[in-house]
């Protein structure tokens, strides 16, 4: 039996470290600086060549799920030339040599995918082998699955936070997201919109999803008032549908076609930016309009506080697929940078229009164009905004505020867990 005491937190995740997942390490940290004992498991090895330079701090030893190694399979099975099915088998004995009723416990696995299961095997023997009391997962998709598997199968509870793509995109199964919802000892999602969502579409099942804001660090986020900026403008995210980057270009060629004095700057890399570089093109826009790629978070937070204008025109994908909260925002407001953003999903919860920002529909660019305009010409506006936006951040997203709740849950379902072990 395990005890609660200190509390060991598994996070489960589908790759470590991911460029666009700050709020995964900003929490982590968070966690460490107040003593949880953390171990990272990653279903995937990182798939990327640039990171947040806060990954540095993190303490926690990281974990890839790989094949077993050539031992284990022969000694579990005196296999001369393992196959796909030989590791898989391997992994289920093993982990049944220290997770006492794992053959039984297998029954829940139907239906999954066996590399699911596979993984699942493997993060249960690793739980119990690390004393790991508690699992939490981010994201609803496979990292939830295998975080539901392993916490069956080694008998610990797991939590999992819920976002966006993982909610809303046309792939999720409203069946498998039902089941990981009633299974879960405690669900976060980080919107009131991400909330009422999840509570109307799957009822009962949602019960225990309760929101809690991603946060920032903000001793990391100096104000600088935004009285004196160049007309810069500023958007940055991966170049993917749902971000509207193409709905920014356009905006700028209105603003262009109106002999407004301007430079913007898009950072980060994504499927569409070959189309994106043949619209600035085609738009002869070239001079004042440039994608410069990815770039280190701390360079990222130096051209954002330089702008007049961080632009946010997120859309809602032709698949379902839309922005939850994006941490993006959240930093720029933190900066002193004025947002202009669309009312899509839990974004007025913190773009409050005309009070912490500027709020546009999506899919306008006329629109976007003539609330930029008014924050590149007009200081006294950007500063109110800008002022009004950090004391918002303040006071709702504080990582070690949000952080701490999120302690406290894993802390009652260990204990609720506990409870119920000893009455059995």
């Amino acid at each position: 039996m395990f005890s609660t005491e200190p509390m060991r937190v598994g996070y489960v995740l589908k790759r470590y470290p991911r460029y666009s997942e700050t709020f995964v390490v900003n929490e982590i940290l968070a966690h460490e600086a107040a003593g949880l004992e953390i171990e990272i498991f990653a279903l995937r090895p990182p798939a990327e060549t640039h990171f947040q330079n806060i990954i540095s701090q993190v303490r926690a030893p990281v974990h890839y799920i790989r094949k077993p190694i050539q031992g284990r399979v022969s000694e579990s099975l005196n296999s001369l030339a393992p196959t796909a099915a030989s590791y898989f088998w391997a992994e289920l004995q093993e982990a049944s040599k220290v997770i006492p009723g794992f053959w039984a416990k297998l029954a829940i696995a139907q239906g999954e995918q066996a590399s699911s299961v596979y993984q699942a095997a493997w993060l249960a023997r690793e739980v119990r082998l690390k004393g790991i009391t508690h699992l939490h997962a981010h994201f609803g998709t496979v990292a939830t699955t295998v975080a539901r598997l392993a916490s069956h199968f080694a008998g610990i509870p797991y939590t999992f936070t819920a976002h966006a793509k993982d909610i809303f995109h046309e792939s999720v199964e409203p069946e498998d997201m039902k089941r990981k919802l009633s299974d879960a000892a405690n669900v976060i999602t980080v919107s009131d919109y991400n909330l009422e969502y999840l509570q109307q579409t799957y009822g009962d099942a949602a019960v225990r999803v309760q929101r809690i804001y991603n946060g920032l660090n903000l001793t990391q986020f100096s104000y600088e008032s935004p009285l004196h900026r160049p007309p810069q403008i500023i958007s940055v995210g991966r170049l993917v549908e749902k971000k509207g980057v193409p709905i920014l270009i356009d905006a700028c060629a209105i603003l262009a076609s109106r002999g407004c004095q301007f430079n913007c700057q898009i950072i980060g890399s994504g499927s569409l930016e070959a189309e994106l570089r043949e619209q600035i093109q085609q738009l002869g826009l070239q001079s004042i309009v440039e994608i410069i790629g990815p770039r280190p978070q701390n360079e990222v937070f130096e051209q954002v506080q330089q702008a007049a204008v961080f632009a946010a025109p997120y859309v809602i994908g032709k698949d379902g697929n839309r922005d939850g909260l994006p941490t993006v925002l959240l930093e720029s407001m933190a900066l002193g940078t004025p947002c202009v953003a669309t009312d899509v999903t839990g974004i007025p919860e913190v773009v409050r229009d005309e009070e912490t920002g500027l709020m546009v529909p999506q899919h306008d660019p006329k629109a976007l164009a003539d609330a930029i305009a008014r924050l590149l010409t007009d200081p006294t506006l950007r500063v109110r905004l800008a002022t009004q936006a950090r004391q918002l951040i303040e006071s709702e997203f504080d990582i070690h505020r949000n952080t701490a709740l999120l302690r406290t849950l894993f802390h009652t379902t260990n204990r609720a867990k506990m409870k119920a072990l000893q009455e059995v």
